[in-house]
C-alpha cells in the first residue's frame, strides 16, 4: 500500500463541514491510500512514500458533472451563430446531431468522445455523467451507451430526447418504442433513465410513462425540466422521486416549494442559458428555500458545448447570484448528490482520492479570473 500526501494546501474545501461554506481548512494536507483519502488534516504533513507540496495553492475535490451529452457526431456552430444573431433556440435542431451522429460508426464515435473527455480531466471533472439521446433508433441508443460506458460507470439513458424524423407526429407510438425494445437493449447500459419534458420534446404523462418504465428495469430516474418556460417538469421529477430537475430556468413557487421539501437535487446549467440567451434561474432563491442545487455543464453541441466547469462557476456567481463557496460546493457535493453518490464530492476519510489543485490560493480566483486555466493539477482514482 503506497501512502501520498499532498500538503502546503493553502485553503482545501473538504465539503464535510455541513451548511455552505463551511468544510474548508488552512495550512492543510490531504493523505492517500490505494486511491481512497486516507486522512486530512492541518500543520505538519505525516510521513508518507510519496509527497507533493502544492506551495500554498488551493485544493477541492474533483469536479462532479452530474450533466453531459458527450456522445454525438456533427457541428452545430452555424445554429449558435444564428442564435446569437436573434433567432429563438428550440429543441428541434436535436434532429440534426441524430442525423449526425447516426453516420459515425462506433470507432469514430469512441474518439469523438474520447477528447471530449479528455477535456473534462483537464478541466478539473473526475467524475460525470453521460447521456444517450442522440441516436433516436433502437440500435443508436444502444450504442451511444455502449460508448459512453468506456469512459463512465455514470451513463443515461435519454431515449425520450427528441421525436426523430421518422415519428414526426406519432409522439406516442415513439414512446411504445422508447418504453419497450428501446428500454430493453438500453438498460444494460445505463444507471440512469431520463427525458425531456418541454413543448416541442415529451408532454408529463409521456415522461412519466418513461421514467416509469425506466424504474420498473432497475434504473434511476432524472429528468430535463423547465428549460424553455414552465411547466409541470419540477414536481412531476419531484412526484416520482428523480435524484434531479435539470435546467430549472423558470421555477414557480409551488416548484421552489417542492424541490425543498424533497430529496430532488436542482440542477443548474447556466452555459445552457449563456448559449440560448434564456434568462438565468435564480439559484439564491432556491437556496434560501432550502433545496439542494448542483451546476453542471451539460455539454453537448447545440446548447452547451463547453467542457469548463470553472465557466460554469463563474456564471453561477455572476448571473445565479451563488457565492463562489456555493458554486464550488454545487460543482462537487451538489453534483455528487444529483448522482446519489456519497463517496465523491468531498474530501475525507473514506472519500475517493479525487482532488483538484488551483493554481491559485483560493477558489474565488475561478470567477475573479474567468477564462483563465487555473487547474494546475488533478488526481483521478480509477473508477471500480
Amino acid at each position: 500500500m503506497t501512502a501520498r500526501v499532498v500538503h502546503g494546501i493553502g485553503r482545501l474545501v473538504t465539503n464535510d463541514g455541513g451548511a455552505a461554506g463551511d468544510g474548508e481548512l488552512t495550512d492543510a494536507y490531504v493523505v492517500m491510500e490505494d486511491g481512497v483519502v486516507s486522512a486530512v488534516g492541518t500543520g505538519q504533513p505525516p510521513a508518507a512514500d510519496e509527497a507533493l507540496d502544492v506551495e500554498g495553492r488551493c485544493v477541492l475535490p474533483g469536479f462532479v458533472d452530474s450533466h453531459t451529452h458527450l456522445v454525438f457526431g456533427g457541428d452545430r456552430s452555424d445554429e449558435f451563430a444564428a442564435r446569437m444573431a436573434g433567432a429563438p433556440y428550440a429543441a428541434g435542431g436535436i434532429a440534426t446531431t441524430i442525423a449526425a451522429t447516426r453516420a459515425l460508426d462506433d470507432e469514430a464515435l469512441g474518439a469523438a468522445t474520447a477528447g471530449r473527455v479528455a477535456e473534462l480531466h483537464a478541466a478539473g471533472i473526475t467524475t460525470f455523467e453521460i447521456k444517450s439521446g442522440y441516436g433516436g433508433s433502437v440500435a443508436d441508443e444502444e450504442r451511444t451507451l455502449r460508448v459512453a460506458r468506456r469512459f463512465t460507470p455514470e451513463t443515461t439513458f435519454l431515449g425520450a430526447h427528441v421525436v426523430p424524423p421518422e415519428y414526426a407526429g406519432r409522439p406516442d407510438d415513439f414512446v411504445d418504442l422508447v418504453t419497450g425494445d428501446m428500454l430493453a437493449a438500453c438498460a444494460p447500459h445505463s444507471r440512469w433513465i431520463d427525458a425531456f419534458c418541454e413543448d416541442g420534446a415529451f408532454d408529463a404523462d409521456q415522461c412519466r410513462t418513461v421514467l416509469a418504465a425506466g424504474q420498473a428495469a432497475g434504473l434511476g430516474l432524472k429528468l430535463h425540466a423547465n428549460q424553455l418556460g414552465y411547466g409541470p417538469g419540477v414536481q412531476l421529477a419531484v412526484e416520482l422521486g428523480c435524484a434531479s430537475a435539470d435546467h430549472c430556468t423558470y421555477l414557480s413557487d409551488a416548484d421552489v416549494e417542492a424541490l425543498a421539501g424533497s430529496d430532488t437535487v436542482a440542477t443548474f446549467l447556466p452555459a445552457a442559458d449563456f448559449s440560448t440567451r434564456q434568462p438565468y434561474p435564480d439559484a439564491r432563491r432556491v437556496i434560501g428555500a432550502g433545496a439542494t442545487v448542483a451546476v453542471a455543464t451539460n455539454c453537448n453541441p447545440g446548447s452547451s458545448y463547453t467542457t469548463s466547469m470553472s465557466f460554469v462557476i463563474a456564471l453561477a456567481v455572476r448571473d445565479l447570484r451563488m457565492t463562489a463557496a456555493e458554486a464550488v460546493r454545487a460543482a462537487t457535493l451538489g453534483g455528487a448528490k444529483a448522482l446519489r453518490r456519497d463517496d465523491v464530492g468531498w474530501l475525507g476519510p473514506g472519500a475517493r482520492a479525487d482532488l483538484v489543485v488551483l493554481d491559485a490560493p483560493s477558489y474565488t480566483h475561478l470567477v475573479y479570473r474567468p477564462g483563465v486555466p487555473l487547474v494546475w493539477r488533478t488526481s483521478r482514482a480509477p473508477e471500480g
